[in-house]
């Protein structure tokens, strides 16, 4: 019942929030903002990534989710309904990942916005478990941490910008091909290492890595699901201990929004080490998305040796 209530109220007060369109001025097919630049709201930090690969100094981009806050769990507030009012474009993930965005897209009275879902047109992976499909949708959302994945995405957005900017068309297609050849060298890179490999097995805090495996045919193994609700229970962890020692895991990798005790624990009970790995899901250690990528693709590839 209080859920309700706060919904009527959230709802109320963007109504009233948004009978004003900000400080911005629209002309044409774009906004007239103070630096001039293409407004861009993303749900959270690797679409940030991606329209920065992509709109460099044309764009200036607004991360709804901040960093260190899970974004399955996330709740927008007024000023966040604002903000992406006020924009030229909005980005989000979809497939589940943002349980808020069709709440918050029917609310808002900007007519010119343009909407992406920064996933559309990626085969998705099938989320196995019940109660995840449940409360978030049938499908795993954690598509960026695929590269092939993350072209698409990619290239989802610079369509978007085209859309909104025309006439910077071939500034954003030369952006676009930049990044997407960051891309594929690295992926040809470690789709041939990967392949001289007989473990394909490795094991994270929680299952985020379903289309990063399907790239490079590994297999993960976690000690929580997708959306990384509640700790293991002890059948779960047993299993865990089992397969780790079956399969001569070295290391038990361990995510920032994920709990680090369940990580610790199995690595004591196999006598692995455990590492950091980047789900990307907020901005960490000051790296791009190609650099975490290369990261988690290092380590990975260094644990299954």
């Amino acid at each position: 019942m209080f859920k309700k209530i706060s919904s009527f109220v959230l709802l109320m007060s963007i109504m009233i929030l948004f009978t004003a369109c900000g400080s911005k001025q629209v002309s044409g097919n774009k906004s007239v903002n103070k630096n001039g630049k293409i407004q861009v709201a993303v749900s959270f930090n690797p679409l940030k990534e991606f329209a920065q690969a992509v709109g460099k100094d044309k764009i200036e981009v607004h991360t709804i989710v901040p960093d260190g806050t899970e974004p399955h769990d996330f709740e927008p507030k007024p000023r966040d309904m604002e903000t992406i009012n006020n924009a030229d474009i909005f980005v989000y993930n979809g497939m589940g990942m943002e349980s808020w965005t069709d709440k918050v897209l029917q609310t808002l009275d900007n007519k010119k916005l343009v909407t992406v879902a920064a996933s559309k047109g990626i085969t998705p992976v099938k989320n196995n478990n019940a109660a995840g499909s449940e409360d978030h949708g049938q499908y795993d959302p954690h598509t960026w941490l695929g590269l092939k994945e993350a072209k698409i995405e990619a290239n989802n957005i610079k369509d978007a910008l085209i859309k909104v900017d025309p006439s910077n068309k071939d500034y954003y297609e030369k952006n676009y091909a930049d990044f997407a050849v960051q891309i594929d060298n690295l992926y040809n890179d470690y789709s041939n290492k990967f392949s001289t490999l007989q473990n394909k097995n490795f094991v994270t805090g929680h299952a985020a890595f379903a289309y990063f495996c399907r790239d490079f045919g590994l297999k993960q193994n976690s000690a929580e699901d997708v959306f990384a609700e509640g700790e293991p229970t002890a059948q779960k962890l047993k299993e865990l201990v089992d397969y780790c020692k079956a399969n001569k895991i070295k290391v038990i990798f361990s995510e920032e929004l994920a709990s680090p005790k369940v990580s610790q624990t199995l690595a004591r009970e196999v006598n692995a080490k455990v590492e950091r790995i980047y789900t990307i899901e907020s901005s960490e250690d000051n790296k791009d998305y190609i650099e975490s990528m290369k990261d988690n693709l290092s380590k990975v590839y260094e644990s299954l040796k």
